[in-house]
């Protein structure tokens, strides 16, 4: 009788150590969980603000094409991980010399040629992207790749484009190419940065354009700061 008592006073005890057990697997099963999805929101949250300070307001324009946060910073990664395969180089300083005298024969042209100035000025964006290293392989995929490196002024080229598809359906007014040649003029002399970031050689600085474009004539159609 004594020995049917140990047994099932053992017995006892050992679904209770096993419950027991059980439950402690169980609560450090949670909370592994529960620190497993924090860590992810961190993550998240700590990409999110990196790539909302590397694109700026490139990050919202993507977020707000794609309708999902989440395909828009993949996208965004993506982008980052094609231009890390390219081979950016600066310009020379012959290069930048000879793009420097071409804009300012475009800016000239501008005076009595707007719509042409306007259509030499996107050609010639494209020239200094394939100098630089960038893949020219549509406007598109152009634009996606200098958000990489220019996102304060990738906004300015696609609405410069806009207008230069407008000027070759006939459709823009002066006011519209004179708009367009000052936002491709912004990635223009970006792209002409040297490697740190100082402005090149020669290359054209704002008052040097401001005094030089008070000698345009406004009323043709100048271009104006």
């Amino acid at each position: 009788m004594r020995v049917g008592n140990t047994v099932g006073f053992d017995t006892t005890i050992g679904e209770i150590m096993d419950s027991q057990t059980l439950m402690i697997i169980g609560i450090t099963a949670a909370v592994c969980a529960l620190v497993g999805v924090g860590i992810w929101i961190a993550v998240n949250q700590m990409r999110s603000r990196r790539l909302q300070q590397q694109f700026g307001p490139e990050y919202d324009r993507t977020v707000r094409q794609a309708k999902d946060r989440g395909l828009a910073e993949a996208e965004l990664q993506n982008r980052e991980e094609r231009v890390k395969k390219y081979r950016i180089v600066p310009l020379s300083e012959h290069d930048r010399a000879h793009y420097n005298h071409d804009w300012d024969r475009v800016q000239n042209q501008f005076v009595d040629d707007p719509r042409g100035a306007t259509t030499q000025a996107d050609q010639l964006i494209f020239e200094v992207m394939e100098r630089r290293g960038y893949p020219v392989n549509g406007f598109e995929q152009a634009a996606a790749d200098l958000s990489v490196d220019y996102p304060s002024v990738v906004e300015n080229y696609r609405a410069a484009t806009a207008i230069a598809q407008r000027n070759r359906q006939g459709e823009a007014g002066t006011e519209d190419l004179r708009q367009a040649l000052v936002y491709y003029r912004a990635l223009f002399h970006e792209l002409l940065q040297s490697p740190g970031g100082e402005p090149v050689r020669g290359a054209t600085t704002r008052g040097d354009e401001g005094r030089r474009q008070q000698t345009f004539k406004n009323n043709r159609g100048g271009l104006r700061a």
